[in-house]
């Protein structure tokens, strides 16, 4: 069996997603090669092949390849399909936005957000917002998959590097045209790769206490911060701090949750971290059930408290 994965990056570095989403690659069996499409990505193709488990890489460098737009890198991916048994990526925004359209292209179902490889052709993922675990098998000869990274190892450094080689992309179209992007700056730590996140919720009240408590504890800590989807709905934070599932899926080493009742489309986002400290007044929220470790207690009171002693 022979599995590309398609790599999530940003022209100079490996998304770490792509670092996990190899660790399920692997597991099918067989040989994995790496796919690198964007615009002067040399840095990351070698960092690719320097990966456990990385047979060959394949970069695709195009102009039109440079802001990872779906439709060409879909018929990237397609044009190279043949011989494959199946199209790996990370269940991120990123391969959210391709995968399907290769699926489409190549008639075939997707399997999305896998957490486990029972099989090459047979897998598991959570549905009802990780309530319950599905097992899926596909009879589809070219399998298109995408990785619920956070449930996947990180990829161990090889001793040997994987051969590169390069492929012309097919050429661009006026499917879509790339004509701006906005984005966030932080000194902080990437939410998705961050070791330890501190999260919000609606307890905070507002904006401006939201970000008074909780930034001192963070910068203390070299936290990401997150937020549940309440905070975000109330205008406490912005869209892309949302932790759950129609936010992001998140298993760092800490996690704080803060003023969070714990409703199920957060814990669908968090529920993975190796430790869970929950900080609400209500001794009966849901989120106790999952924390390691509770305090009950207001937020305003205990994270003053909590910096001090940091």
């Amino acid at each position: 069996m022979t599995t590309l994965l398609l790599a999530e990056h940003d022209n100079r570095a490996l998304r770490e997603a792509t670092v996990r989403s190899l660790t399920a690659a692997a597991a099918l069996g067989g040989e994995v090669h790496v796919l690198v499409a964007g615009r002067h990505c040399g840095a990351v193709g070698e960092s690719a092949a320097g990966l456990t488990g990385v047979a060959r890489v394949i970069v695709a460098d195009a102009d039109h390849l440079a802001h990872h737009l779906a439709e060409p890198l879909a018929a990237l991916i397609v044009s190279l399909a043949e011989g494959y048994d199946a199209l790996l990526a990370p269940a991120t925004t990123f391969g959210k936005n391709v995968m399907p359209r290769v699926a489409a292209l190549l008639d075939v179902m997707q399997v999305s957000d896998i957490t486990h490889v029972v099989a090459p052709d047979t897998f598991e993922r959570p549905i009802y917002a990780g309530n319950a675990i599905e097992t899926v098998r596909s009879a589809d000869s070219t399998k298109v998959i995408t990785v619920r990274a956070s449930a996947f190892q990180m990829a161990a450094t090889a001793t040997a590097t994987a051969p590169i080689e390069t492929v012309e992309a097919p050429a661009a179209t006026t499917d879509s045209i790339f004509v701006s992007a906005e984005l966030s700056q932080s000194a902080r730590p990437e939410l998705t790769a961050a070791r330890i996140i501190i999260s919000g919720g609606r307890a905070f009240q507002s904006a401006e206490n939201f970000n008074k408590y909780l930034e001192p504890v963070a910068d203390k800590l070299n936290a990401a911060i997150g937020a549940s989807r309440a905070a975000v709905d109330a205008g406490y934070a912005p869209n892309d701090f949302q932790v759950g599932q129609t936010g992001k899926i998140v298993a760092p080493d800490l996690y704080i949750a803060c003023g969070i009742s714990g409703a199920i489309q957060h814990l669908a986002g968090m529920k993975e971290a190796k430790v869970i400290v929950a900080i609400n007044k209500d001794p009966e929220a849901p989120i106790f059930q999952v924390a390691d470790y509770g305090i009950v207690g207001d937020v305003f009171e205990v994270l003053p408290e909590l910096e001090k002693a940091l």
